[in-house]
């Protein structure tokens, strides 16, 4: 393509199409750059340029256009453009008419070549077929009128099948044989899209007229049999029956009734027949009202409960509270339902949730209280699941449809009124599939959950009945809505004396069982499991405990199976240190790392239960800042801020030299890096371990803290301290400080704890202060 001139032009951006020599388009002038444009080209010889913008960035080819015409069009103008040459914008300004006015290069088309020829002759082939294909017969006689080779390569910005993008390269392609290859290649793929859309409908045509003819026959099929006395298969016969014993709600029955006509009316090979004889035999598996009577005997449910669990009487209390309550609404008819009237709760008690670090005894506790009302347990384990359709069901459209968990749980338990343990609660996930903790809303609302409705069943199914129990680790990630319909009952862990009781009465039997031992082949004395105990297993539960009590059980074993005449086998501490290894857990390990000044022992909660934490403290010379390490989370490390500028705002009356924190870079670290931490209450350990580092007074090795403090030194209240003091006693550690706030929960001790700990409670952090750092004589000594 050559240049046969130049001119100078009105530009006029095209956002949404594409115009090229011989096309004639409507424009509307909308925009004020648009009526700008066609106003200069008025002014003139009627011409402008045309540019298409693809994502702000222009053409670098653009296409002389003519005004043919100018109206009204509801409201806004419109003009007919016509394509003239296409032009190469050059350098452009605004002129005093507003308008961008640029200088363009019109370019013209060189002659064709036997090439171009070729190449013209196959695409308009390719374009004869696809409009053959498509039924466009108009078209493709205007398309026989085309003699012009650059027009009939440029028709190809007038096809739906291009791209915008696609079009303009149309446009700036210059050369004739390369613009002719560029739609040709584009064409042909569009003839082979064209060609497999139409194999499918044919396709489509043919099945749909297969499905036709085979429903006809079916029907006839089914008129011979009406008229010879068989209607309905020895399959249907069975559910008709399975349907006159079923003891079911007066709806469900009427369902059942609708599915079995449909059942009757489509033929074995039809999808659909599968589909609905799937649903038919989960709907008879639900147990809908299959109630087996309550044994609600608050004595025995006591006895239960004690055989089954040493310690945490305030949380069986609870569970006794909650049968009690079940209990005199049964005996006084609160339970009864009218004919034709919304269902109260039955036992109206509020839905549990027992919160506590692993291995606590969440679980079992779901058990006992199964087995102390006689009704079946079924467990749902809820961690990990992130699709709402685990609990509400799928629809029965999909492949693979099946019932949501908790109806599969009634299955499973074949009552409606079972004991229903959702465990693992906090460990709920929610991605593009849902939420499923917005599903267990209605699951556990006592006001909702009798009209509960499986996305697979499409019934209501009646969960007032049943007794929801829920787990968790921690509360942090349950939802408020979800955790408002529940009452938390908290398990804070064991002493080390439940500990030796429980591993008494519960772990030890067990595991020698598992070990194939008899009670009297092993002798276990109450100090090997002490020393199990605090020298292997620091943990709130009694999970570790039992781990270590099989590999000793299981040694144990193993030399019972090779000389029977050793037994009784007595484990000692030598046995267990062979077995066990050395030691993992070391009491006198506070001592040895507050001995310098700087580091505090902080108390904390965990989803394990609660933990010790050491707070280091470090100054060096560089900017003044903070640094802060160990893996903390944002409410954490606003502590730290906090405990430093309070440092720095009362260095004076904490007996800190002026001068100590200029020019020096303040570093506070929590050890155990690869642990998330977080929460406020670390804030009075923070402060007590920079004033340590300061003023170089250790921390006393047998306090731990707990408590958040503010800008003025006050020291607020916080959660968990039962879990905190029991950490701090597991550890070794007797003098703990907590908030003056908190001095109601340490009723909640257990008494040996609470006669052991000697209990600081503080209101300020001049307080903490006095009762942690060492004197200062004795720190200069």
């Amino acid at each position: 393509m050559s240049v046969v001139g130049t001119d100078r032009l009105p530009m006029l951006a095209l956002d949404q199409g594409v115009v090229v020599p011989t096309m004639v388009v409507n424009v509307i002038v909308e925009s004020g750059e648009a009526a700008t444009a066609v106003a200069a080209a008025e002014g003139g010889d009627a011409r402008l340029l045309l540019v298409p913008r693809v994502d702000g960035r222009y053409s670098s080819v653009g296409t002389i256009a003519q005004i043919v015409e100018s109206y009204d069009l509801e409201g806004n103008r419109a003009v007919v453009l016509r394509g003239l040459r296409r032009a190469r914008p050059g350098g452009g300004s605004m002129g005093s008419d507003q308008a961008l006015w640029v200088d363009v290069e019109v370019l013209a088309e060189d002659e064709p070549t036997a090439r171009t020829r070729e190449l013209a002759v196959s695409y308009r082939a390719v374009l004869d077929e696809i409009l053959r294909l498509r039924q466009a017969s108009t078209v493709a006689e205007r398309l026989a009128m085309i003699d012009d080779l650059a027009e009939l390569a440029d028709t190809a910005v007038y096809s739906p099948d291009l791209t915008l993008a696609q079009k303009v390269e149309v446009l700036e392609t210059l050369d004739l044989t390369a613009r002719l290859e560029l739609v040709l290649g584009w064409a042909r793929e569009t003839l082979a899209q064209v060609k497999v859309e139409r194999d499918v409908r044919r396709q489509v045509g043919e099945r749909v007229d297969k499905q036709q003819r085979e429903y006809l026959l079916r029907q006839q099929l089914q008129a011979i049999r009406e008229e010879l006395g068989e209607t309905g298969s020895a399959e249907d016969g069975d559910y008709r029956q399975r349907l006159a014993d079923l003891d079911a709600p007066a709806a469900v029955k009427q369902a059942i009734e609708r599915e079995l006509d449909r059942l009757e009316r489509v033929g074995e090979q039809s999808p659909e027949h599968s589909w609905i004889q799937t649903w038919l035999d989960t709907v008879f598996e639900v147990p809908w009202n299959v109630r087996p009577s309550d044994r609600l005997d608050l004595a025995e449910a006591r006895s239960v409960l004690d055989a089954d669990h040493t310690g945490l009487d305030d949380v069986k209390e609870r569970l006794v509270e909650h049968l009690a309550v079940r209990k005199l609404r049964h005996e006084r008819g609160l339970d009864t339902v009218a004919d034709g009237a919304v269902p109260a709760r039955r036992g109206a008690g509020q839905i549990l949730l027992l919160v506590g670090p692993p291995g606590v005894g969440k679980t079992s506790l779901g058990e006992s209280v199964a087995r102390s009302m006689g009704r079946p347990f079924v467990r749902v384990a809820l961690g990990g699941v992130r699709d709402e359709a685990e609990v509400r069901g799928h629809r029965r459209t999909y492949v693979g449809a099946r019932p949501g968990r908790i109806v599969r749980a009634l299955t499973e338990a074949k009552a409606i009124n079972p004991v229903l343990l959702l465990d693992e609660l906090d460990k709920v996930g929610a991605d593009w599939r849902g939420d499923p903790s917005s599903a267990l809303l209605e699951v556990l609302d006592p006001a909702q959950n009798h009209t509960f409705r499986d996305h697979y069943l499409e019934l209501d199914l009646d969960l007032s009945d049943v007794v929801f129990l829920a787990t968790a680790n921690v509360l942090e990630t349950i939802p408020a809505a979800l955790l408002d319909r529940m009452e938390v009952v908290r398990l804070d862990g064991y002493t080390d004396d439940e500990k030796v009781s429980i591993a008494r009465e519960h772990l030890l039997p067990r595991q020698v069982e598992r070990a194939g031992l008899r009670p009297d082949e092993v002798e276990v004395p109450d100090t090997v499991l002490n020393a199990v105990i605090g020298g292997w297993t620091r943990e709130a539960g009694v999970r570790g405990l039992e781990r270590a009590l099989g590999r000793l059980m299981r040694r144990a074993a193993s030399r019972i199976g090779s000389d029977p005449g050793v037994a009784p086998v007595a484990v000692d501490e030598p046995m267990v240190r062979d077995v066990l290894g050395r030691p993992t857990v070391h009491l006198d390990e506070a001592a040895g790392r507050t001995a310098v000044p700087g580091v505090a022992i902080g108390l904390a909660v965990t989803g394990a239960g609660g933990d010790v934490l050491f707070v280091e403290a470090s100054l060096h010379e560089g900017d003044e800042g903070l640094t802060l390490t160990g893996q903390l989370g944002d409410v954490m490390k606003e502590s730290a801020t906090i405990a430093t500028s309070y440092v720095r705002a009362h260095a004076a009356e904490l007996g800190i030299a002026p001068d100590a924190l200029a020019g020096r870079r303040v570093h506070l670290h929590v050890p155990a890096g690869a642990v998330p931490k977080d929460g406020p209450s670390a804030g009075i350990t923070m402060v007590t371990a920079l004033v340590s580092a300061l003023t170089g007074r250790p921390v006393r090795d047998d306090i731990g803290m707990t408590g958040e403090v503010t800008l003025q030194g006050r020291v607020l209240p916080i959660g968990g301290v039962k879990q905190k003091v029991l950490a701090a006693h597991r550890a070794g550690v007797r003098t703990v400080v907590l908030p003056a706030r908190n001095g109601d929960d340490v009723d909640d001790l257990p008494a040996a704890v609470r006669d052991l700990m000697d209990v600081h409670l503080v209101e300020d952090v001049r307080d903490v202060l006095a009762v942690a750092l060492t004197a200062p004589a004795a720190a200069a000594a």
